[in-house]
């Protein structure tokens, strides 16, 4: 009875093993970032909704209205199915017309406002007096959006954040001084891999700071730097590039992220979008 007994606790552990192992690394679906149709969008949005909804995406970053109204833009997304969580806007937008991004914002039915960068020019270095004000105005901007609207602001990061400075980086010097209360992250894991940075740490390091992600991949052998640009084509599909992106995605869960957006800059996305996709479900 008692070899018996053991037998089958011996099996059960044994396929529990294997459930596991066999449990889908990314089991949601991904968004998207509008940039990534950007060319599309601008000549039949409706069209270009369609072709995204055929990929069975269903949750969209709108970075741009595309000569629509907010109001109408929603409309387009709710006749699919589908919805707007994110709203990217400029930093000047953001910090100066703030209660008319809400506006639109909450006509688009998002939870989050993302500040896509930080004016500034790119042939000097990011500065500690930059980074300061950029602190200052997304505390500012953050607690406008949260107390009035309840919008979470979100930065998403360019590459150029990553400068040593003190003990840690500039970008580190953006968290530390602003409130979690008011302001959160969005990490876009090429502009951190670009400047020489981790991903899984700086998700280690701030957790919950981190509510959204852009999924993008870097085509091997790209030296990068603290420039925030990079050529469009060096952005590839996901899989494919110097990401280890399962190392991410898992990071990403235990940081409690909340949606995640392709976003592909290139000009092949006809056929590297689809391909990221069938990675993700592959995991």
């Amino acid at each position: 009875m008692k070899l018996k007994y053991l037998s089958i606790v011996l099996l059960l552990t044994v396929s529990g093993c294997f459930a596991q192992k066999d449990k889908p690394l990314f089991p949601q679906k991904p968004g998207m970032v509008s940039y990534t149709y950007r060319n599309s969008f601008k000549t039949n949005v409706a069209a270009t909704l369609d072709t995204i909804r055929s990929l069975g995406v269903t949750d969209m970053e709108f970075s741009n209205l595309f000569g629509k109204t907010a109001a109408e833009l929603r409309k387009l997304l709710d006749e699919r199915g589908m919805i707007c969580s994110s709203f990217g806007v400029s930093y000047p937008d953001a910090t100066t017309k703030t209660d008319a991004v809400a506006a639109d914002a909450k006509a688009l039915g998002a939870s989050y406002v993302r500040i896509s960068g930080i004016p500034r020019n790119n042939k000097t270095p990011f500065t500690v007096e930059e980074a300061k004000k950029a602190a200052n105005d997304f505390n500012a901007a953050g607690k406008i959006l949260k107390e009035k609207y309840n919008l979470t602001l979100v930065y998403h990061n360019h590459g150029f954040e990553f400068r040593d400075y003190e003990d840690g980086t500039l970008f580190d010097y953006i968290v530390k001084n602003t409130d979690p209360e008011y302001v959160s992250f969005e990490m876009d894991i090429l502009w951190v891999v670009h400047p020489g940075k981790d991903p899984v740490s700086l998700l280690e390091k701030y957790g919950k700071r981190f509510h959204l992600m852009h999924l993008k991949d870097l085509k091997k052998g790209v030296v990068g730097d603290f420039s925030g640009g990079t050529p469009v084509d060096n952005d590839v599909a996901l899989g494919t590039g110097q990401m280890n992106i399962p190392a991410i995605l898992k990071a990403a869960k235990k940081a409690g992220i909340k949606h995640y957006y392709i976003e592909d800059e290139s000009t092949h996305i006809s056929t590297q979008v689809p391909q990221s996709i069938a990675y993700l479900k592959s995991l």
